[in-house]
């Protein structure tokens, strides 16, 4: 594709403003580890909460997104529309725990909950598995994605769009990532989420006119249904099925699959952006936040701009890819099918700029934390232990360098965009569990996370070295997730039990500062009298069940009036409206006074 002086000047204006913003909080970003890693704990909910939406807003996720439109219809986004309880977990039951812990990655847990070599082995081994296996496998899919889009928009041959992935754009988010420290990111997430949604708005509505409107593509949607027996709905947000477990005609998701996303995969699995208690990025926004009801407040937004806000243009798009390319072979590229066919070549450099921002706001923040654990949690903790604070800034600038090194090695071997989201998806299951008690029970011990992390890494290699199961991709996936949730639980449970609990003034210690609820805690609480006996889980609950139902209204009322069925739009807004009204007279009554001053009140 031809590009023109404008489209070449949007890029530049891009590339220019994130520079200059990398630039402007470097000064601020080098004064400590605290402030280029959780910005000094000076955030506002809003900047923090829509950080965390622009970073799991890839470059791989339209396509992604298209391709299981294409393949599964609108119900196959339930492969992470399925993570949202797990996320308001996150918000009323986790979310002013991490902001009490005072920690600067949530990797330093290990030690705070746990004590002696057990709980270091934990941190150290956390800290390379996720900083460096997880991360990079995660930032590699992320790259691989943007390979195509640039080979597709560029039209560039497989070697030139990853000459131009791994050699200039990921150094240069390495750039301004080590500049700005997580101030950096955070201002430039901002920016970037802005140009996105702008972008895959236009995309979406583009897709949708050259197909011939929204009541065309549903009608041409209706008459290859009735062409292909036992097909499901492509527009129907639940999965057709009448022809058993795991059988998969077109446009609908196995049963067995779907029971997996539905009843497992919330609570059982480790996920970037929904793990389980929250942690990763997700923990670090929370760290960084001023206190715990802006810690609160910005996983709230998340979770409400990431399912019930952002979707829609992007299943759009994958509805408007199965009426104007009818078979595709890999279907994940008809989203930049539709871009390259149909766009307005006066918005090319927008659109370009847009992908660049969907994919440097992923890999900075991976970028970012993938280095807190690296070097505050490995380095810093095990090899070089008193060095200044400026050392370890620089530490961090050049464990930023080796990730983008790895990342691209990752990026040349993965095999699709959608084989990185099942590899890292496999790789948790089961461990989930252990993530949600450790919290809200003494009992869970270092062995218990250790157990679960390597059952589940071991179990997962075994199963596709030996390749067990048949079927399809989907099916394959859920008979993985069963056998590996299963064994890593019963790994993890008979551990637990045959292991000594953690030493008693670990545990009183971990009690007094975070208040967890007390009745997981009553023997460690009975050696702690004068400390604050927490009983907000069975409000919290409530408070959860709230906001995953204003949530899926929204998300399924805004679909709905989209697809042209106003009534049950509208109706499912207003179930939404009356949860959120509901959650804020929640919030507006809750005591935000931080833990000491509750503790001086004597509460």
């Amino acid at each position: 594709m031809h590009l023109t002086l404008i489209d070449w000047s949007a890029v530049a204006a891009y590339l220019l403003i994130t520079v200059v913003l990398g630039l402007y909080f470097r000064r601020r970003s080098g004064r400590d580890m605290a402030e280029y890693f959780v910005s000094g704990r000076e955030v506002s909910w809003w900047l923090a909460g829509t950080s965390m939406v622009a970073t799991t807003f890839a470059a791989d996720t339209p396509l992604l997104v298209t391709g299981l439109v294409y393949s599964q219809g609108i119900a196959g986004n339930w492969l992470w529309w399925s993570f949202l309880p797990s996320g308001m977990m996150t918000v009323f039951l986790f979310a002013r725990l991490w902001r009490r812990s005072g920690l600067l990655t949530d990797v330093q847990f290990a030690e705070m909950r746990y004590g002696g070599k057990p709980a270091a082995f934990l941190r150290g081994f956390r800290a390379i598995y996720l900083g460096l296996l997880m991360n990079c496998l995660i930032l590699g899919w992320v790259t691989k994605a943007m390979i195509t889009i640039t080979q597709q928009l560029l039209g560039l041959s497989p070697g030139w769009a990853t000459i131009i992935c791994v050699v200039v754009l990921i150094p240069f988010t390495g750039l301004y990532v080590s500049l700005g420290g997580l101030w950096g990111v955070l201002w430039t997430d901002l920016f970037q989420f802005v140009l996105k949604m702008a972008i895959v708005i236009a995309v979406a509505y583009y897709g949708i006119h050259a197909a011939g409107g929204m009541s065309a593509v549903l009608e041409k949607l209706r008459v290859m249904q009735a062409h292909s027996p036992g097909a499901g709905a492509a527009a129907s947000f639940f999965p057709h099925f009448s022809r058993g477990l795991t059988a998969e005609p077109m446009w609908t998701v196995p049963a067995l699959t779907f029971l997996v996303f539905l009843c497992l995969q919330w609570w059982a699995f480790w996920y970037p952006g929904a793990e389980p208690g929250g942690g990763g990025y997700i923990a670090q926004r929370i760290f960084s936040a001023k206190d715990e009801r802006h810690g609160l407040l910005s996983v709230l937004w998340f979770n409400i701009a990431h399912y019930a806000l952002r979707p829609w243009p992007w299943i759009l798009t994958g509805l408007a890819v199965i009426v104007l390319y009818p078979r595709l072979e890999h279907p994940e590229q008809g989203y930049m099918m539709v871009v390259t066919d149909h766009v307005p070549h006066t918005l090319i450099g927008v659109i370009i700029a847009g992908f660049l921002a969907a994919f440097m706001s992923t890999v900075a923040t991976q970028l970012n934390w993938g280095a807190s654990y690296l070097i505050a949690d490995f380095y810093r903790r095990f090899i070089h232990t008193h060095a200044s604070e400026s050392h370890y800034v620089n530490a961090s600038r050049a464990a930023t360098v080796l990730l983008v090194a790895l990342a691209s090695l990752v990026a040349w071997q993965l095999s699709s965009i959608r084989s990185g989201w099942t590899w890292v998806l496999e790789l948790g299951a089961g461990t989930g569990a252990v993530y949600l008690l450790r919290w809200y029970w003494w009992r869970i011990n270092a062995w218990s996370e250790i157990a679960a992390m390597a059952t589940a890494l071991a179990v997962s290699l075994m199963l596709h070295a030996a390749q067990f199961f048949s079927g399809s991709a989907t099916v394959v996936f859920a008979k993985n997730a069963l056998w590996t949730t299963g064994l890593t639980t019963l790994a993890w449970l008979l551990v637990t039990f045959t292991t000594a609990p953690e030493p008693e003034q670990v545990l009183t210690a971990f009690y007094r500062k975070v208040r967890p609820d007390v009745r997981g805690w009553r023997p460690i609480a009975a050696l702690a009298p004068g400390a604050p006996a927490t009983r907000d889980l069975g409000r919290n609950l409530l408070a959860w069940l709230l906001g995953c139902g204003m949530v899926y209204a929204a998300l399924f009322g805004v679909g709905k009036i989209i697809l042209l069925e106003p009534g049950r739009g509208l109706a499912l807004l207003a179930v939404s409206i009356a949860c959120a009204l509901a959650l804020y007279r929640d919030i507006s009554h809750r005591s935000w006074r931080e833990p000491e001053q509750d503790a001086a009140a004597g509460k």
